[in-house]
């Protein structure tokens, strides 16, 4: 039996005859308790601005405001890592108020009022997670960036694209990175949406159907540097599905920097050769001297395993009834962990862009092998001959396999005059320039479409998404100017409510 009760443990005066179990503190309330680093900030900003409320509404006595006031100033002073936040309390908001009322005694009871734990803690988590959306939001931008400027600097490097890691058609290397700047614009708008969710009020909402006592909740939100409150009180508390679009998001835009590391770490390989990594994110051998581990490829890879995994595990945990704690046990702290992870990852995705040294002879010499015009070909003998597609596919197909029979990597014209005299029955009627046709060079060059692969509609396309993230960067930048003015204004509104009554 448990009858050890911490001093000044809630709910000891009524129904919870008992301190905790070293087993729940060890299992649940640790759990809430090592988020307190992550919450620390906004709980200082949440509960300034909730006594300044009250001191509007004119329901807390200002003496007992001003030392309320004053020592949370004190608190938001304080590191977190200096905070005496003690999980046999519970979460960090009950450590918080025992160190509260070992300071001032019973007036800490006035910040309860109106407002419950949990609505502290909503409100202080989004604070903390719309900053570091912000923060990925702008990892992002820079991957983009990085993207436009690689594609455009080898908007006309031939190279062998390629499906299934088989040579497929001539393009340019700065078409296939640009396909992943493409992506990581989307990527931009999903985090941007993410954040239109977290940065939507608690304030106000009480139990579940909000609170008779502050009801402004449009002017409160908008004082923590909030767009809007949340439209349903019970939802804004409660809801979990925002989590979940949080940490997807957030793993989306690492799994696109996965998904080209993991081509990468195919073309830096010797029987490749395409690309060559910077020195600073490779690693060696402890035995094999001659090795050249690109280290960073890996990181991205297992990091992003983890990212999705804990992505999975919050889709999970939000399947409870609802209007419960557990399944936000682990959502503050798991949460952040995908975010901030996927900020990293991004960032190291960015370096390895940025620093990315390409062998451009061997690309071209590559698009060059391997039949890759043979597509070009077909389709020229549809225009020529008058053949549909599906007979010039196996004219050019016979061809091919008639070449490599012989030991050639490139087709000649008597390759398919023969293989037309077998599957037409009758000689070619147009003299075609095989070599011309099939010529790298001039395949990428006919791509001249909307988002083709031609030179310049790569450059075309980098500024595009050049453009996407600079406008992305400004909004960013307002919310980000918008939410340190209103953090900024609690903090020298309670100060100055605070000098004001000492000179009183």
């Amino acid at each position: 039996m448990i009858d050890a009760v911490p001093d000044g443990y809630l709910g000891a005066t009524g129904r919870i005859t008992s301190g905790p179990a070293p087993e729940l503190v060890a299992t649940g309330y640790s759990l809430e308790t090592a988020d307190a680093p992550l919450l620390h900030s906004g709980l200082n900003l949440a509960d300034l601005a909730h006594v300044l409320a009250l001191v509007d509404a004119t329901v807390v006595p200002r003496a007992a405001a001003r030392q309320l006031i004053n020592q949370l100033l004190e608190f938001n002073e304080t590191p977190a890592a200096d905070f005496p936040y003690d999980a046999a309390y519970g979460d960090a908001y009950n450590s918080r108020e025992r160190e509260l009322q070992r300071r001032i005694g019973v007036l800490a009871g006035w910040l309860h009022t109106g407002r419950t734990r949990r609505e502290a803690g909503r409100i202080a988590f989004r604070i903390a997670l719309r900053r570091q959306l912000l923060d990925l939001h702008e990892a992002i931008t820079e991957l983009v960036e990085a993207l436009a400027s690689q594609a455009r600097g080898h908007a006309a490097t031939t190279w062998a694209d390629t499906t299934y890691l088989q040579p497929a058609q001539p393009s340019t290397f700065g078409h296939y990175l640009g396909g992943f700047g493409e992506e990581a614009t989307r990527h931009l708008r999903r985090v941007w949406a993410a954040y239109v969710w977290v940065n939507r009020s608690p304030v106000g909402c009480g139990g579940v159907g909000g609170s008779p006592i502050l009801t402004n909740r449009v002017g409160d939100a908008a004082i923590l540097g909030f767009d809007e409150p949340g439209f349903h009180t019970r939802d804004i508390m409660w809801s979990v599905d925002g989590l979940v679009d949080v940490a997807v998001a957030a793993t989306q835009a690492a799994t696109t920097v996965d998904r080209l590391c993991e081509d990468l770490e195919i073309f830096a390989s010797p029987a490749f050769g395409y690309v060559t990594l910077h020195a600073s994110l490779c690693r060696a051998s402890v035995l094999l001297p001659q090795k050249r581990n690109p280290y960073a490829l890996a990181v991205v890879r297992s990091g992003t395993n983890v990212l999705i995994g804990q992505a999975t595990a919050l889709l999970a945990a939000q399947r409870t009834p609802s209007a419960r704690t557990d399944n936000w046990l682990h959502g503050y702290g798991e949460t952040s962990k995908v975010v901030e992870n996927a900020t990293r990852l991004v960032r190291l995705g960015t370096m390895i862009v940025g620093t990315l040294e390409v062998d451009q002879q061997h690309l071209a010499a590559e698009a060059a092998s391997h039949f890759t015009g043979a597509a070009d070909l077909a389709e020229h003998m549809v225009l020529r001959e008058g053949l549909d597609y599906r007979t010039a596919y196996q004219v050019v197909g016979a061809a091919v396999a008639r070449a490599v029979a012989a030991g050639r990597t490139s087709l000649e014209l008597t390759d398919l005059a023969a293989s037309a005299g077998e599957h037409l029955g009758r000689p070619l009627t147009a003299d075609l320039n095989v070599a011309a046709i099939t010529d790298p060079g001039m395949i990428v060059a006919r791509r001249d479409v909307l988002g083709g692969s031609a030179a310049h509609r790569v450059t075309e396309h980098a500024r595009r998404i050049e453009r996407l993230a600079q406008r992305a960067a400004r909004r960013r930048e307002r919310a980000r100017g918008s939410i340190e003015s209103a953090e900024n204004a609690v903090l020298a509104r309670a100060r100055e409510f605070s000098a004001a009554h000492e000179q009183g």
